[in-house]
């Protein structure tokens, strides 16, 4: 109990005159106690304990006797300042680096995709055949790709491409007289096959493709471009 009673300048009977030092002193001691019962100090990132058994702000720098003078500490201008300018500068920090990184959609889309990524089932069975044509002799190839475990094989045809011996990097160094036929279907895992770098054939019934949805098979047939036709 503060005793106003017996102050200089006060009436005798009176509640006396209260000190502007003494009302900031209950102030800062009503907000420690207030502080006490809503702030959690293990969660406290600018609290430190230091070797000597004292407290310091990591944020204003300063050093404090006990939990208690931190907490009164924290209710202060000085850290309340320090703190909104530590908020201000989070929050310009990320404003710029959402302007300048380009790259933020990319690794955005990224990290999407490999969250929704599935494990790869594995290779698909196949079988490639040789064969000529009947009408110019031309060399030809038939590949033949299996995915049993392909689930809604309506929506999931196999893809293919071609790619040149300089793109691939699995034979160094690359040969130019081969190029690879590459065949993907997710979640298996795409295979490439080796076939000499010559001109395919994309005439009409020379070069087809075929997806059969229930037995899913992938059937591709290539013709080269090196038959002439055959003279009767």
């Amino acid at each position: 109990m503060v005793d106003r009673q017996n102050r200089v300048g006060s009436k005798f009977g009176g509640g006396g005159v209260s000190s502007a030092q003494q009302s900031e002193r209950e102030r800062k001691e009503r907000l420690r106690e207030l502080a006490l019962e809503t702030i959690d100090l293990a969660k406290d990132p600018y609290l430190m304990r230091n070797h000597l058994g004292t407290y310091e702000c990591k944020l204003c720098l300063t050093l404090h006797t006990n939990e208690a003078n931190y907490l009164s500490h924290t209710q202060g201008k000085k850290h309340q300042a320090g703190l909104a300018r530590r908020a201000a500068m989070e929050a310009k920090l990320a404003r710029q680096k959402e302007g300048t990184d380009v790259m933020m959609p990319l690794r955005s889309a990224a990290q999407a995709s490999r969250s929704q990524a599935k494990v790869k089932i594995g290779r698909p069975g196949y079988e490639v055949s040789k064969s000529r044509d009947a009408e110019t002799d031309a060399r030809c190839l038939t590949f033949e790709l299996h995915y049993p475990e392909l689930n809604d094989a309506r929506n999931r045809q196999p893809r293919h491409r071609f790619m040149s011996a300089y793109e691939q990097r699995v034979e160094t160094p690359p040969d130019g007289n081969y190029q690879y036929l590459l065949v993907a279907c997710d979640p298996y895992e795409t295979v490439g096959f080796k076939i000499p770098n010559e001109k395919i054939d994309r005439g009409e019934g020379k070069f087809v493709t075929n997806w059969d949805v229930d037995a899913k098979v992938f059937t591709l047939t290539l013709h080269f471009l090196d038959g002439m036709p055959k003279k009767n």
